[in-house]
């Protein structure tokens, strides 16, 4: 029976479940825009529900009001959590996800709270949600900039990763020095706090908690505010490049594989971008 139930789940999508796949995963069509703008409304209308309720004042006076809303939030995710695992081919491959688990995420909290009073404190990761908001992504007109950033992220990250290895460097050895050159006596107590120090003087932040009091150590300071003035250019320059030598723009859809859920196919794909499985014949005509 398990097999059976397995190799059913796995079968191509039709019916209605290809109908509310279509819906709630792609775009491309005017339910499936529909569906999208209004899912976000509600994400970012919960989330407001939630920090408001964080406001003494006024949950002590709409703390009711806020409590319906919260449980109307929650049934309307839950809804859509269990529609989405019914029109995926593969239920455990999407609540595995990403998404999937920001989904579960922002239903639990609210159940919990109800089952075990106990564990309250942990209904504010109800502000989880708004990680949902990222699916506004998924809307035509963002796909094809979402991916443009996405590709400029992906060729830039060995130059951000050789970047960041140097500034760690950078900020171990001014640490190292400053811990030598000022000592606990000026609060660098050890080299762990003395980087602490470089970090926050690097990324201009400048606390003010430890500061240094030797002529030589405000000398080292004054470097290291100039390092980090010219530093935090860095990583963005290096996107900037990436995103400025792309050329041309492609033409992609909300089209998403039925296998492993990759979103942003081109109209003309055959094949998934990922996983190599083939795309459905219909999703070239949506409109």
């Amino acid at each position: 029976m398990a097999l059976a139930s397995n190799d059913a789940w796995g079968k191509p999508l039709d019916g209605w479940r290809l109908r509310l796949y279509t819906i709630i995963f792609e775009a491309d069509t005017r339910a499936g825009r529909l569906f999208d703008q209004w899912l976000i409304a509600i994400i970012l209308a919960s989330v407001t529900v939630v920090v408001l309720d964080s406001v003494h004042g006024i949950n002590a006076r709409l703390g009711t009001v806020f409590d319906i809303l919260e449980w109307g939030f929650t049934l309307v995710f839950t809804v859509e959590y269990v529609a989405r695992l019914l029109c995926v081919r593969h239920p455990l491959r999407y609540a595995l996800s990403f998404y999937g688990v920001i989904d579960l995420l922002a239903l639990l909290p609210t159940y919990l709270a109800l089952l075990v009073p106990e564990v309250h404190a942990l209904i504010d990761v109800r502000v989880l949600r708004l990680l949902r908001v990222f699916r506004v992504f998924k809307l035509t007109a963002y796909m094809s900039e979402y991916q443009s950033l996405g590709r400029a992220l992906q060729a830039s990250r060995r130059k951000i990763m050789v970047f960041l290895a140097a500034v760690l460097m950078i900020v171990l050895v001014m640490g190292t020095l400053m811990y030598v050159v000022e000592g606990p006596a000026n609060g660098f107590t050890s080299i762990p706090i003395a980087v602490y120090w470089a970090v926050t003087t690097m990324t201009t932040v400048g606390f003010g908690d430890i500061t240094p009091k030797t002529d030589l150590g405000r000398l080292i300071a004054s470097v290291m505010m100039l390092l980090g003035w010219g530093t935090l250019a860095v990583p963005t320059g290096i996107v900037t490049a990436e995103m400025t030598g792309q050329r041309g723009r492609e033409t992609v859809t909300t089209r998403t594989c039925h296998e492993c859920l990759t979103e942003g196919h081109a109209p003309e794909a055959n094949y998934c971008l990922h996983c190599g499985a083939r795309l459905p014949d219909y999703q070239r005509t949506t409109t």
